[in-house]
């Protein structure tokens, strides 16, 4: 008997389980691949909250790099729409959806609290929402369209730099939120087990690699730079 879920195949595991024995690894593995990168997605539709909450909270961009994360905002869309006109399944690359939708209302609080704005500063958002339909719809020459994606690893690798240079300049992480950059790094390092699983192109698991050592290096900096919370003097009665 056949049991499907979402893409996801239980019949081999169950039949084995049913048989007394454990499922062996071609069998498992598709599965666990599935289940990860459903589990991915549901948790990309928060992974940036914490660190809009901790700007909307204090008020301040401090230490944030405003490059670093408008260059993020370019990196999912090329990402996006490339996994869109591969035909990837959606568990494969869900979470770039929602990381983008997040990643573009986190550049637009970190413009409102930045004022006041060049007219140098609106020209990048002006480009990309002239640009962005078009990429997204695929309406570009195929061999570009390829260029355009392995350009992206760059970008992503580019958008962390900015940021990792400031923190070290600084000395300190600023209103960087560590849970949004723990949740980042684990979901890449996961990532890279179900690309791998799901036959995804090389180019994606270099991408998910790129975004283990970035984010891995932003998470020891938020470590190693945080600041022990002050002591308060106890009053001796």
């Amino acid at each position: 008997m056949e049991l499907e879920i979402l893409g996801m195949n239980f019949s081999c595991v169950l039949k084995s389980l049913s048989d007394g024995n454990f499922p062996n690894r071609d069998c498992l593995l598709p599965l666990i691949s599935k289940i990860l990168g459903y589990c991915i997605v549901a948790a990309s539709t928060t992974v940036k909250l914490p660190q809009i909450l901790k700007i909307l909270k204090h008020s301040s961009v401090r230490g944030l790099s405003v490059a670093a994360f408008e260059l993020e905002v370019v990196g999912y869309t090329i990402a996006l729409s490339y996994c869109l006109h591969k035909g990837l399944p959606f568990s494969a690359y869900g979470e770039l959806l929602f990381l983008l939708v997040q990643a573009i209302i986190l550049v637009a609080i970190i413009y409102y609290f930045s004022q006041p704005l060049t007219a140098k500063t609106w020209i990048r958002p002006a480009l990309y929402c002239a640009i962005a339909p078009t990429i997204l719809g695929g309406r570009i020459d195929p061999v570009l369209f390829e260029t355009l994606y392995a350009s992206q690893h760059a970008i992503f690798f580019f958008a962390r730099v900015p940021q990792i240079w400031k923190n070290f300049t600084n000395k300190s992480t600023g209103e960087l939120s560590f849970l949004t950059f723990f949740m980042n790094f684990c979901g890449s390092l996961v990532r890279v087990f179900t690309s791998a699983q799901e036959d995804a192109p090389k180019s994606v698991i270099l991408g998910s690699l790129i975004g283990v050592m970035t984010n891995g290096t932003l998470l020891s900096q938020i470590l190693l730079y945080q600041k022990p919370p002050k002591k308060t003097d106890k009053k001796v009665q």
